[in-house]
Formats: C-alpha cells, structure tokens, sequence
C-alpha cells in the first residue's frame, strides 16, 4: 500500500432513534430519516470524493451509494468530476458478494480495502469488479486514509455501519459528525446502536463543538465540529 503524508478530511455520518439505535432486530430495513433529509444527504455525497461504508453494511443494507440527484450528477461532470464519488469498503474476511448493488450500480471507481490474510480471497471473489488494496494485518484505518489521499480523496464521507463509526470516532480519524436524530424510540438491545463501548477522544473532560443544529421536517440534525478542520 502507498502511503501519503496526509489523509482525506473525514465526515461521519449517521442517523439514530431517540434512544440510540441505527436499526431494530427485524430483518427489514428501518428507515429513520426522511425524504429531505435523503436529498440533504444526496447533497453531501456529490460534495466528496469517496463513500465509504463496512463491509458488514455491504452485506446487510446491499446500498448503491450512488447520487441520486441527476443536476447534481451534471454539475460534478462539468466541474471535470467523475458523475458519482469513489465507494470504498474495509473487509478483515472478504467475504462480499460479487452480485451487490456496491459492485453492480453505477459506474463510480470500486475500492476494496481488506486485511492482509484475506487478500487473496476476495481478490478472488471481487477483483474483477473493483480494485483490491492490501490494508495490512490487522486492517489499519490510518492506512487506508493515507491511500486514499495518495488515490486524490480530500473529502470522505463514512456512512456506516455500527462497527465501522465506532473506529474511526475511537481513532480520533474524524473531522465532522452529521447524527440525524428520528422521532421515536426502538427500545429493543438486541438492535444495534450507534456505537459500542470504548474510549473516545470526546468525553465530559473534552466536548465535540456543536457547529449547527436543523430541523429538517421530523428530524433533527446536529453537526458537531470534532477537529479544527471542521467550518463553524
């Protein structure tokens, strides 16, 4: 893996019940956002260079992570960009499906990131449909960061999943949190939650800013500032 001085700026973003949690214990999909906060998202990745996503939520949500919007799409095509940022997924086991929406949608660049022992694997499996990057053993995110800028990523957008936030937030790898709060609860631990127990570099001894706060329809998003790369 090439290795450069720097790495993207990085925007986590998330969206949670009132009590937590990114989905519930059914295998259905549980939407907490809206449509406008959809297009508000849709506005932020046409903003970035890279999505980046576990490959947990590969498996699990099979998203496109495609910009909907077709004037957004032509704009970032006239200002001599590709039509869709870059999808980038870390896998330890490369177990990812071949026939997934992150491979079969769209025509955007596919970067596969995984552990050393299983390069070869999903070499196998997905290395006719994306790019595979030896990501070292264990799987360094600092790594990653470091390609992607040498790749010409300035701005990542990680979206998930649960496991994924929770090491980048942990790593101190993050500029900027976009949590979109929904207006219910869901009440059940065996969902998963926003992130798990650990040591973060946020705490009651050392605050994350609030850079805004917005109500978009039935939601609230907070923006919260957590390096001094991140605009008031």
């Amino acid at each position: 893996m090439t290795a450069g001085p720097a790495r993207p700026y990085v925007l986590l973003s998330c969206a949670t019940s009132i009590d937590g949690y990114i989905d519930d214990a059914t295998d259905q999909r549980l939407l907490l956002s809206n449509d406008d906060d959809f297009d508000r998202i849709d506005e932020v990745r046409a903003g970035c260079d890279a999505i980046l996503v576990g490959a947990g939520t590969v498996r699990r949500d099979d998203p496109r992570l495609l910009i909907r919007s077709a004037g957004r799409r032509s704009e970032r095509v006239a200002a001599g960009l590709p039509g869709t940022p870059a999808k980038v997924t870390i896998t330890a086991r490369g177990d990812l499906d071949p026939a997934a929406r992150f491979f079969t949608a769209g025509e955007a660049e596919r970067l596969v990131y995984c552990a050393s022992g299983a390069l070869e694997k999903t070499s196998e499996r997905v290395g006719a449909l994306a790019t595979v990057i030896d990501g070292g053993e264990p799987l360094g995110l600092a790594e990653v960061l470091a390609d992607l800028a040498a790749r010409g990523v300035g701005r990542l957008m990680v979206e998930g999943g649960g496991s994924v936030h929770a090491q980048f937030l942990a790593a101190g790898l993050v500029d900027e949190l976009h949590l979109v709060l929904a207006p219910f609860f869901v009440g059940d631990c065996r969902a998963p939650r926003f992130v798990a127990d650990g040591r973060y570099p946020w705490h009651p001894g050392r605050r994350a800013a609030v850079a805004e706060v917005r109500q978009i329809g039935d939601v609230v998003l907070v923006r919260y500032a957590l390096s001094d790369r991140c605009p008031s």
